[in-house]
């Protein structure tokens, strides 16, 4: 048997090193000046990931910001992770403009504030920690399947168009989608600055230098505003409402439109689907970012309540939900941040920039926001880690897949329970393994058989056409006390597969066993 021996070591050199501990919590002017400087860079990203996330919910641009600012002012200041940012993601986008088709953006608030406080209670039971045993083919599924019908629906906005419906009313249109912009004379210029976005979402980061000075998502969406204006093209630009009049508190008819008759359960289905996807999205975040740098690491319990905090405020407020985003936590360590004030930094930023530039997003152009969304949406697909997985854990692979196509199928929600009954199903496949030793066979005295493993209705076929091609002219002893488990199922299977072998022609003698009930 394989030995394995703990020993006591140095700590591994982290991923990304600087003089100071980062994430250390004494205030000096170094510090002071390395957390500035992040919260510029993280502001910088956030921008057009907030407002392209908030367009493609459905919802006012504003609205976005206002949950980055949440994020940044309320989130960023409570306890739990030192370094990580949050605000609106790409991976609730879908589920977003489904529940603002569904329920009506007035409801959307309501939404929110339930699964804030769901959070809350979460995190106050200690239930942080326990997120980290969610299959990570479940996770990456997901992830794919957000991606998918984010880069099948932000297709179309690539083009002015809108988008049919769902996932499959998406693909089934592109052919159309293909025939209308090709015929139309507005449609290829959309397309041509959406294209173009990505194409520099792609290339910037290869420039070194300057991806250092300026990050990727405001450079393309920049660009594309510029060339726009300069050339005064004829494509769809950012509606602007005002931060004030996109704010509304969720009334008592927007809790009561919730408890209609038909509306009850798949309002709860979508306050389950924010409060576990957002939490589970911000607990695997926190653990990607816990080793970008060697400071303090994430308190799950205590981040699940601060991520449930920030959710009530953004469902008070009328808001898009929030999770920690792995782009802007990242973006944030790289520019050497020291402590949570670069976070809480970027907040006031987004604060200052609403209110005193609300004009500026009048004039970005909606398909340069919707290239900046399929090329996240292209990254949550896990293209590099598909093959390993496929070679290694092919039964992951099938997990990861089948939730993917699901969510596309059919809704998040739907999809990614899908996702937990297939991976809980394989686990149990997998650990219900029972092998039958014999022995005996060549000479006159009793057939002896021991079962080892663990013994389940899943495996029940397989050992009875086992105990089924024993000779039945020889006696057979049956030692079970090498079970670790023993279900209901198969007891009962053998009970009567012992007393078949009592009957007229054979005989079957079973040893106590000591499998566990």
């Amino acid at each position: 048997m394989r030995r394995f021996r703990v020993a006591r070591s140095r700590p591994s050199q982290p991923s990304i090193s600087a003089p100071g501990s980062r994430g250390d919590r004494r205030w000096s002017p170094a510090t002071l000046r390395a957390d500035v400087t992040a919260s510029l860079v993280v502001f910088l990203v956030a921008v057009p990931l907030c407002v392209g996330v908030a367009v493609a919910s459905g919802a006012p641009a504003e609205l976005g910001l206002v949950t980055g600012m949440v994020g940044g002012l309320l989130t960023g200041l409570l306890p739990g992770s030192s370094l990580q940012v949050s605000g609106p993601a790409a991976g609730l986008t879908v589920l977003v403009y489904e529940a603002v088709q569904e329920y009506g953006l007035g409801t959307l608030g309501a939404l929110v504030l339930i699964a804030g406080v769901l959070q809350l209670a979460m995190g106050a039971l200690r239930l942080g920690r326990w997120f980290r045993a969610i299959s990570v083919a479940v996770v990456q599924g997901m992830l794919a399947g957000i991606g998918l019908v984010l880069i099948t629906g932000q297709v179309y906005a690539l083009a002015d168009a809108k988008a049919p419906g769902g996932g499959p009313a998406n693909l089934a249109g592109l052919p159309r989608l293909l025939v209308d912009t090709l015929a139309s004379e507005d449609a290829p210029v959309a397309l041509a600055i959406g294209v173009s976005t990505i194409v520099v979402l792609v290339l910037w980061p290869r420039w070194r230098p300057a991806a250092r000075v300026l990050p990727a998502p405001l450079v393309a969406v920049a660009l594309a505003t510029a060339v726009v204006g300069v050339l005064d093209l004829p494509v769809a630009r950012v509606e602007v409402q005002g931060l004030l009049d996109v704010v509304r508190p969720p009334g008592s008819a927007d809790f009561a439109r919730l408890v209609e008759a038909g509306a009850v359960l798949g309002a709860l289905g979508t306050v389950l689907a924010f409060a576990l996807i957002a939490s589970a999205e911000s607990l695997f975040s926190a653990a990607a970012v816990d080793r970008l740098h060697d400071g303090p690491k994430t308190d799950y319990d205590k981040e699940l309540m601060a991520q449930g905090a920030g959710n009530t405020v953004c469902g008070l407020l009328g808001a898009l939900p929030m999770t920690a985003v792995i782009v802007r936590s990242a973006a944030n360590v790289h520019a050497g941040a020291r402590t949570k004030a670069s976070r809480v930094l970027h907040g006031v930023w987004l604060l200052v920039f609403a209110v005193a530039f609300p004009a500026a997003l009048g004039v970005v152009p909606i398909a340069a926001l919707a290239g900046v969304l399929v090329h996240a949406g292209c990254k949550l697909l896990p293209v590099k880690a598909w093959g390993p997985l496929w070679r290694e854990h092919r039964g992951e692979a099938v997990v990861l897949a089948a939730t993917a196509v699901a969510i596309v199928a059919t809704n998040m929600f739907e999809g990614v329970l899908l996702g937990l009954l297939m991976a809980v199903a394989k686990s149990a496949w997998e650990t219900s393994h029972v092998h039958l030793e014999v022995a005996g066979l060549e000479g006159t005295g009793p057939v002896r058989v021991r079962a080892l493993g663990n013994a389940t209705f899943l495996r029940l076929p397989k050992l009875l056409d086992q105990l089924e091609a024993l000779p039945r002219d020889r006696e057979v002893e049956l030692d079970l006390s090498g079970l670790r488990h023993l279900d209901h199922a198969c007891a009962a299977a053998l009970g009567h597969w012992e007393e078949q072998r009592r009957g007229p022609g054979g005989s079957a003698r079973e040893k106590a066993s000591s499998a566990a009930p």
